[in-house]
Order: C-alpha cells, then structure tokens, then sequence
C-alpha cells in the first residue's frame, strides 16, 4: 500500500508517540497504530484535529502525490 500520511514521521520529529496522539484524540492505540502505518488513513475532520493538536498545517501531514 503506498503512504498517504506522515503522521508517523510528524510524531517522530516531534518527540511523540502513537499512545500520547491516541489520548489527545480520545481513540484507540490501535486505530491511531494503522494511520502510522497507512494502513488505513482518518477521516478529514480527525485529519485536521490532528494537525491542531500537532499544532502543524494539516499539508505537512500529507505525502505529495503531485507529479512533476
């Protein structure tokens, strides 16, 4: 499956976990675990909770799929 997100890296330039993403949006581990994984991807609305809370542009949690 090709990646959509970086949530992964985000979390990990930012010194955060899955878990600590998880509690901040009140959802399960394993849920915010799949996103990390692109194994499936959030709706928008808990895209851009996300990036609220990773207080970030909700572009930079997105891979570029822009051919040039």
């Amino acid at each position: 499956m090709k990646a959509i997100n970086r949530i992964k890296i985000v979390l990990v330039e930012q010194n955060k976990t899955g878990k600590w993403l998880a509690e901040q949006l009140n959802k399960n581990e394993a849920t915010v675990s799949r996103w990390c994984t692109n194994e499936s991807q959030p709706s928008l609305d808990t895209l851009i909770k996300i990036s609220e809370v990773l207080k970030i542009d909700v572009k930079d949690l997105l891979i570029s799929t822009k051919i040039i």
